[in-house]
């Protein structure tokens, strides 16, 4: 019985990169775990609604980012069919992070809770991620 190749880090960040979107606005990948991602953002202004806040797309995009690297980074399949997001509060400082962890790993379905906090640790988002595994 032959094992699955594990990809490597740079495999990964070279297969999302097609995720277009969410890297060019600065999406990175920072780690890859089982069912687990941390993907992070450097707030530029590009990143800043009309008031000068976090526009509310940034932290969703990247929520859904690291959602897309941990159901996806070793075998391609689940898609998000729902999504929720809390915001809750603010970055005080430079980059955020999306950390993506499985809370259910179904055989059709799978729901993620993902966290972005900034780098200081406050708390920006709460997102809650369900996906449909195709079948491939």
């Amino acid at each position: 019985m032959s094992e699955e190749r594990i990809p490597t880090i740079e495999e990964v960040r070279e297969f999302f990169k097609k995720d277009r979107y969410a890297t060019e606005n600065g999406a990175v990948i920072d780690e890859i775990g089982d069912n687990y991602a941390v993907c992070s953002i450097e707030l530029c202004e590009i990143h800043l609604n009309a008031m000068g806040s976090l526009m509310g797309a940034v932290p969703f995009t990247l929520s859904d980012f690291a959602f897309a690297v941990a159901a996806n980074w070793k075998k391609p399949q689940a898609v998000s069919i729902t999504s929720s997001i809390s915001f809750i509060g603010t970055p005080k400082g430079k980059r955020i992070i999306a950390t993506a962890n499985c809370v259910k790993d179904g055989r059709s379905t799978c729901t993620y809770l993902v966290t972005v906090k900034d780098e200081l640790d406050n708390l920006i988002t709460q997102t809650t991620i369900t996906g449909y595994k195709l079948s491939r």
